[in-house]
């Protein structure tokens, strides 16, 4: 019953983190407890097991009609249970049998799926045991277990054609076998295969190759081609009896993962024998008329094609059937969230365009037409009295901090209040300096005096800390802005109307998700749930922003503001290293300072030819700028300390700062005009244009120099890309295509879905999930039809594993 009791426990400590809300699941616990109460009757195992779960799914049926008050009650009792049920010691076993021979016992009524491998023909429990390495503990799990990719044996070959170094599979007959000991452990055995072409040998190193192979008898053998002594021969083939179904030769053969002790052959066979019983049984989570619609195979037929595929165009249709289910539930799943929380009471925020226009007016430059469109979109937004959940992009350098003051705006000229969070306490200083500055030339629409703005971050102590606290409290105060601290403490506002968040993927998922559970708590007056503006200054390609970001509505600058100089972009070879040096000390002798970049902080001796910051900052100090000042800044210095560096640099004090990847996110430089990047090609290009985005900030021609030497041909391609474009957004989709969602934000982001065969880089197949799912929300928004329950239960089980994915 392991699998029914984690998912239940998942879903109500879910449920606590949410504030027993019955939102923890799509439909409520009414829908859940349903569906819950069917798997986990089927693996209950006793007739005290299946009493507790009839019991426990009544409750969870009740769960919305009962008071808030009564909530946490009810689900720290059933967590209680839970952990007592699942620690129980299972029933004694019956008394011993005489031992004897016999078949594995078949699952028993009910179980099916999640009947535990050791019923399968050929699996006892050491191979069990060796298959739960791979996390295979069930029937399900092997149906599920898919390949990684995939070895084309399916084209016959007659030997006579067969060349050195193919890929190749023949239909032969054993005509002779002859085995050499080479050492005390070492037999090879020499196999002579005959067809009506020819004749070529293969070579096998396992001693009991003359069991498994007869003379006469005719297989099909899948390999490669070597040259031994100016003779073909077939180097440790695989190799099974012929015939027309063929499991490990002859066909477009999957390739698992595996672990110690298992064999590919091994492996391969068990998935086989459960693909083939079981997958025509599965019901489909799909209604009938989308599949139809879009052209798919059943599910069953999908995960065989998948498992063993016919031909290509089969794997290939197969591979879209299930990947489009994965993409399917995640777009279900953020699109019902998006809904849940436009459920939710916010304050409207007009902005009329006369006070737009006193804000306007105070700006020293005017707004590009791509900063207008996207103030439109806000202004919109805001308005409504639910809350905006939106997503705002751009480039660096692009202007989104301007847009989030006007909407800070909006919000102090309904009488209310606005927060921004920033990552690290410098930046929340940069936005201060900027945001008094701006708003010191406007007065409260309403009270007529200026606007109060105020800083809180763990720098502000003391009396001075808690008088920001007190007149955030009494409404004196009109704007905040600090780090994801004050989402943290026990910061009261009197009445918050919107939340900016800078910087978004440095904040992390999880305080994410915490900011918004927060929101209304925030507010003394009123249970209105706040404004979010979330701004990422890492342009994200679209299919992104339609996963992890897919609960927000999107908005993109798309535009850089007119004058700006376009940073002019070098690849060069280590050789050329010097040259740069002496081209940043004529910058420095200008006037101007400069970053070197390095991959690492210390050097590796895993990583040949990989340069490290300290040791390259000791010999930059001593050896090529020693009449210079060098600064050194990486990630395993405390946040003060980074502080202090940063602010060191910012003040002039350091003309060349050494940095790791921690630079990325930073103050402005204005007098900083050279970026110098070691070892360019182990970054992304996200990540590199990032980088490059810390200088250009000023009046002054800026450069970035990447210095590598690439081995690898999307290497080369990154460097080439970064030389070529300036535009964060054409690179970010580049940068997706040639390194994958994981690495795209140079680490892996936890909101990444952990997905088996979607690809994010998949756009055609995203949009179409995304308009089923819009689709299907219309007209069941619930799920509770019967032709969605199935699709309503996987899209649980998923979001019970990934939380929140946004």
């Amino acid at each position: 019953m392991t699998n029914p009791i984690l998912q239940l426990y998942k879903v109500l400590e879910l449920e606590k983190k949410r504030h027993y809300r019955d939102d923890a699941v799509l439909g409520g616990f009414a829908e859940f407890a349903r569906q819950w109460q069917v798997a986990a009757l089927a693996a209950a195992t006793d007739a005290r097991q299946k009493a507790w779960v009839q019991k426990t799914a009544a409750t969870l049926s009740a769960y919305s009609q009962l008071t808030p008050a009564a909530r946490p009650q009810t689900i720290r009792e059933i967590l209680t249970e839970l952990r007592q049920l699942h620690s129980a010691p299972p029933p004694a076993p019956p008394p011993a049998q005489p031992r004897r021979k016999k078949s594995p016992p078949a699952p028993q009524p009910g179980q099916g799926l999640l009947a535990p491998l050791t019923v399968l023909p050929g699996i006892g429990p050491k191979l069990a045991a060796t298959l739960a390495r791979l996390r295979l503990y069930q029937v399900q799990d092997l149906l599920w277990h898919l390949p990684t990719r995939y070895l084309d044996y399916s084209r016959l070959q007659q030997i006579k054609d067969l060349r050195a170094g193919e890929q190749v599979t023949i239909k032969a007959t054993v005509w002779g076998l002859k085995s050499r000991r080479l050492s005390r452990n070492r037999v090879l055995t020499t196999v002579t295969l005959t067809d009506a072409t020819g004749t070529i040998r293969a070579t096998f190193w396992n001693p009991y190759i003359q069991r498994l192979l007869r003379p006469e008898h005719t297989y099909f053998f899948s390999g490669k081609v070597g040259i031994f002594r100016d003779q073909r021969v077939l180097e440790s083939p695989e190799f099974e009896p012929a015939s027309d179904d063929p499991t490990h030769t002859a066909r477009i053969v999957p390739i698992y993962p595996l672990t110690e002790g298992l064999s590919a052959r091994v492996l391969r066979k068990h998935i086989r024998a459960v693909v083939e019983k079981w997958a025509p049984q599965l019901p489909d989570p799909l209604p009938p008329a989308m599949r139809q619609r879009l052209g798919f195979p059943v599910l069953g037929e999908a995960l065989r094609q998948v498992h063993f595929p016919d031909d290509a165009a089969s794997l290939e249709l197969a591979r879209r059937r299930l990947a489009f289910d994965e993409l399917l539930i995640i777009q279900l799943g953020v699109l019902s969230q998006h809904r849940a929380w436009q459920e939710l009471p916010a304050q409207p925020l007009s902005l009329d365009d006369s006070t737009l226009a006193d804000f306007l007016t105070a700006l020293p430059f005017q707004l590009t037409g791509a900063q207008q469109r996207v103030l439109a979109d806000i202004r919109r937004d805001i308005a409504r009295p639910y809350p905006m959940t939106r997503l705002l992009q751009g480039d660096v350098g692009s202007g989104k901090t301007v847009i989030a003051a006007a909407a800070m705006w909006a919000a102090v000229a309904n009488g209310a209040q606005a927060a921004l969070t920033a990552p690290t306490e410098i930046l929340a200083e940069q936005h201060f300096r900027k945001f008094q500055t701006l708003f010191a030339q406007l007065l409260h629409p309403q009270r007529g005096w200026p606007l109060r703005v105020d800083l809180l971050t763990g720098s502000v102590t003391g009396q001075q800390r808690q008088n920001v606290l007190d007149a955030m409290a009494a409404g004196d105060s009109d704007i905040l802005i600090g780090t994801h601290a004050l989402i943290q403490e026990n910061v009261r506002f009197r009445r918050l109307a919107l939340i900016v968040i800078d910087e978004q993927h440095r904040f992390g998922v999880q305080q994410r998700a915490a900011l918004r559970e927060k929101g209304a708590a925030f507010s003394r007056e009123g249970t209105n749930t706040p404004h979010t503006l979330v701004m990422s200054a890492t342009p994200i390609p679209r299919t992104l922003a339609l996963t992890i970001y897919g609960d927000m509505d999107v908005s993109a600058i798309d535009e850089l503001p007119p004058g700006r100089q376009p940073i002019k972009t070098y690849w060069i070879k280590p050789g050329a290293r010097n040259r740069v040096y002496q081209f940043i000390r004529d910058q420095v002798h200008a006037g101007r300072q400069a970053f070197i970049i390095y991959p690492l902080v210390d050097e590796s001796e895993h990583l040949e030819n990989v340069k490290a910051a300290v040791a390259e900052h000791q010999r930059l100090q001593s050896k090529v700028f020693p009449d210079l000042k060098v600064g050194l800044l990486h990630g395993r210095l405390s946040g003060k300390e980074k502080d202090a560096i940063m602010r060191g640099f910012a003040r002039g004090e350091y003309h060349i700062l050494v940095s790791t990847a921690v630079v990325e996110v930073g103050i402005d430089i204005p007098n900083a005009s050279v970026m110098l990047i070691e070892n360019a090609d182990r970054f992304g290009l996200a990540q590199l244009h990032q980088f490059r985005g810390r200088v250009g900030r000023g009046p002054h021609a800026s450069y970035c120099i990447l210095v590598s030497d690439p081995k690898s041909d999307d290497g080369r391609r990154r460097m080439q890309a970064m030389e070529q474009s300036n535009d964060g957004f054409e690179l970010a989709e580049i940068d997706l295509t040639m390194r994958g969602p994981g690495e795209f934000f140079g680490t892996r982001q936890s909101g990444l879905p952990d997905l088996r065969l979607a690809r994010l880089s998949d756009t055609r197949l995203l949009e179409i999930a995304r308009r089923e799912a819009e689709q299907l929300i219309d007209r069941d928004p619930q799920l509770t039809q019967p032709q969605h329950q199935l699709l309503a239960r996987r899209i649980t089980e998923f979001w019970t594993q990934k939380m929140d994915l946004s």
